[in-house]
């Protein structure tokens, strides 16, 4: 079936000497991979190498057979293209890390079009706006609600968080956080990207993202930890 779409590229690896696998979150579809036969063969296939970066915007034509094997692109255009996002240290750190979570995160192969608005409109500000050092921490808390476990902040007045439930409580028991670390997560609660400026020091940040890290690898299955994740604290540090 031919599809017209726009799609979010997640990841994209090598695939023996000439060819790629792309894996992008679609509109249409959800999450696709996708067969580039010879992308490495032609100068003009290498101009096209630089649509499969992390978070790249897509606009695709795509064959779908939906038999669970790699589809095949017909046609690609960029969306909207970054101006920061490449060029930038800062951003195209996060959008390495974010890209790496979401393939450790996302697993719909249906249409979702809540989950794709969110990412495409954090994606344009994260390109737009220039403070973004807590960025990260706001969009992996707001991207649970679409993942299915945000906290329930029913009981927020309780002073201890438990990861693996999802809620405050009162008791100490494994994998709870501590009172300083649910107050912190508590104002990571009630921000959102334009007031996340200057919020949180360093070594609050990193451990925020620790905590989130954590809260990611007690609510899905299989969950890694993602390797651009010192990278990441390295720079922003």
């Amino acid at each position: 079936m031919l599809v017209k779409t726009q799609a979010i590229v997640i990841s994209s690896v090598r695939y023996q000497e000439k060819s790629l696998i792309v894996r992008c979150f679609t509109a249409s579809d959800g999450l696709k991979s996708y067969f580039v036969r010879d992308a490495f063969s032609s100068k003009k296939n290498l101009q096209k190498i630089a649509y499969f970066q992390p978070l790249t915007l897509l606009e695709i034509e795509a064959i779908h057979k939906n038999k669970g094997s790699l589809e095949q692109f017909k046609e690609i255009k960029l969306h909207q293209a970054y101006e920061q996002i490449p060029t930038d240290i800062r951003k195209s750190t996060i959008a390495l890390f974010l890209a790496e979570m979401l393939q450790h995160s996302i697993r719909e192969e249906e249409p979702n079009s809540g989950l794709f608005t969110f990412l495409q409109t954090a994606f344009l500000w994260l390109d737009t706006h220039e403070s973004v050092s807590n960025f990260h921490l706001v969009f992996l808390l707001e991207l649970t609600r679409h993942l299915g476990f945000y906290p329930d902040v029913s009981e927020r007045e309780l002073p201890l968080f438990h990861l693996q439930e999802g809620v405050f409580t009162q008791q100490i028991l494994p994998g709870t956080l501590n009172e300083f670390e649910t107050e912190m997560f508590k104002k990571l609660i009630d921000l959102n990207f334009d007031q996340s400026a200057h919020l949180f020091h360093v070594s609050e940040r990193q451990q925020l993202l620790k905590i989130l890290v954590a809260y990611y690898s007690s609510h899905l299955d299989g969950f890694k930890k993602p390797q651009s994740l010192e990278v990441l604290q390295a720079v922003f540090s």
